[in-house]
């Protein structure tokens, strides 16, 4: 990730370097700030490494899962990974036991890296995966018979690092997990150091600052926060700090004590923000609303930032005082939401990927900041839409090396002259930028970015006996708090044989019960919102498939 001789090694050497004792990571824990300098994450990372190397002789290409909460020591275990030339796993916390089986059962690691806090997990997960020959805990103070812990590991450095081509795998990262082949894509070192290079042009533009503090609240097990807001920030010298907590209250406390600069957000965050300012607005007095009104009309024909950080001053002090901006991405930005934060003097800049480009394709970046675009590409792709569905393609650098074993569906997602189909609908402008207007595929992407895959969600429900056939979609509601923010329901057909045995409540009933039950295989924010009972059977194609776009107008257009 260092660009001194393009080659992902030298990245510790160089910014331990150059920034020594400046802090790179840094938390805040029960009894104060636990903080890593740049020199101290290459220490705790070379230890590590050499523990993988002399002790577990792992070898190049191996498997590290890494199963943990945002924290310093993850920047350590992804660092150490690296190093000791084995690919590097990072898992979603928030998946069950059944998800995680099947995803490491996928990629078969040989090494765990766990939080105190999911050890038994992991313990499970052991049980289950043969390949995993080792457990290690990544907390300073964890103490457990039989199970390493990175901070008790002696302090040696004398294995020779093992380098890597631009074509190997760096990270192979799930975004399903429950039936049949899990999706792993994977992320080569040459992906990664393309997305670098991008914003090493573009950066400055972004952030302007030589020296920046920044608040991360996304998990590192997100492409987006494992590219922009660890390997990114780092490549410049930025400290990132972690919170525990994403209550508004601390968030906020969190800013105003390192003095946050710059954060990177998915939009549901921001609208919460949003939310917040507006409600303690309106429980002030007649005459402060009516001075905010003022103000916010008036800071629409004001040019500079610096003015209307002084006009909203009040508001910038409850954010710490100190923030620059946003970069958002992982979900569609409500334009009257960035608007707001634009008005009040803190910039937002919108941007557009998917894991299989190493994420980032798109942001705005630079004067010209159009709120309802997802900016221009990257230098390094080439971008188009097809002339009959609208599709986006994309070509460069940053392109993910394929689904990890699965062939088919990669060759089916990278066509042969090398166009990754995206399944997003796009329009482009004569200058260049990007505006998202749908999606051919049918992932539904949550409020918080979260991404899920309809057929994941089918083929458990479809285990009920009370079901004969299953529909699952995203649906935008269109009032109340949720307004604008994409649910997922499902549309079941019980069997016939039922119809004659309960009445229409009693066997409603049954079906939803049953149906919340199957659906605990799935991690929360995977489960239906919604369940529609049916007794009609859905419309069909030719070949039997049930036709979705059908099944949602006929639930919601009655």
């Amino acid at each position: 990730m260092g660009l001194r001789e393009r080659n992902v090694l030298s990245f510790l050497e160089d910014k331990t370097n150059i920034y020594g004792d400046r802090v790179a990571l840094g938390i805040k824990e029960q009894f104060g700030w636990k903080e890593f300098t740049y020199r101290g994450l290459g220490l705790l990372s070379r230890k590590l490494a050499d523990y993988l190397l002399n002790d577990l002789k792992v070898t190049k290409g191996e498997r590290l899962a890494i199963l943990s909460e945002s924290k310093p020591e993850y920047g350590a275990c992804v660092f150490a990974s690296i190093i000791s030339g084995m690919t590097t796993v990072p898992l979603d916390v928030k998946l069950t036991i059944h998800e995680l089986t099947s995803i490491l059962s996928d990629c078969e690691p040989t090494v765990i890296l766990t939080s105190e806090h999911y050890l038994e997990t992991a313990q499970e997960l052991q049980k289950r995966i043969p390949s995993i020959k080792e457990i290690i805990v990544i907390n300073e103070h964890s103490k457990h018979e039989g199970i390493k812990n990175i901070y008790e590991l002696s302090n040696g450095a004398n294995a020779k690092w093992v380098h890597r081509s631009r074509k190997s795998t760096m990270f192979i990262i799930y975004t399903s997990g429950t039936t049949g082949a899990p999706k792993g894509v994977e992320i080569t070192f040459g992906n990664i150091m393309a997305q670098l290079d991008a914003f090493n042009k573009i950066i400055r533009y972004i952030i302007p600052n030589e020296t920046v503090n920044v608040l991360s609240i996304l998990p590192m097990n997100h492409l987006f926060e494992m590219t922009v807001g660890f390997s990114t920030f780092l490549n410049f010298g930025f400290s990132v700090f972690y919170t525990q907590s994403l209550k508004p209250h601390d968030i906020m406390s969190i800013m105003k004590e390192k003095q946050i600069q710059f954060m990177i957000v998915v939009p549901a965050f921001l609208k919460l923000l949003r939310a917040g300012v507006l409600a303690e607005i309106e429980k002030s007095s007649f005459m402060t609303k009516l001075m905010f009104k003022f103000a916010y009309n008036l800071a629409w024909f004001l040019p500079f930032y610096s003015v209307k950080k002084l006009l909203f001053k009040k508001i910038h002090d409850k954010f710490g005082g100190h923030i620059i901006g946003y970069i958002t991405g992982g979900a569609p930005l409500d334009v009257e939401v960035g608007k707001f934060f634009e008005r009040i003097g803190m910039k937002v800049y919108q941007g557009y990927g998917l894991s299989e480009t190493s994420p980032v394709v798109c942001v705005n970046y630079g004067k010209r900041n159009v709120i309802s675009s997802v900016g221009k590409p990257f230098f390094n792709y080439e971008y188009k839409t097809d002339k009959e569905s609208g599709e986006l393609l994309l070509r460069g650098p940053s392109v993910m090396k394929g689904y990890h074993n699965q062939p088919e569906l990669t060759a089916e997602t990278i066509d042969k002259d090398g166009w990754l189909h995206t399944g997003d609908i796009a329009k482009i402008d004569k200058d260049g930028y990007v505006y998202i207007t749908g999606r051919i595929k049918n992932m539904i992407v949550l409020n918080g970015g979260k991404k899920v895959f309809p057929e994941e969600v089918e083929a458990v429900i479809e285990k009920s006996e009370y079901v004969a056939e299953v529909c699952v979609f995203g649906y935008v509601r269109t009032s109340g708090n949720k307004d604008g923010t994409e649910e997922i329901v499902a549309v079941v057909v019980p069997p016939e044989k039922y119809f004659s045995q309960y009445d229409d409540e009693t066997l409603n009933k049954l079906v939803i019960a049953d149906v919340k039950q199957q659906c605990q295989q799935l991690t929360q924010y995977k489960r239906p919102v919604t369940i529609v009972v049916r007794k009609e059977a859905m419309p069909k194609t030719t070949t039997r498939k049930i036709k979705r776009k059908e099944v949602k107008e006929l639930v919601f257009n009655k």
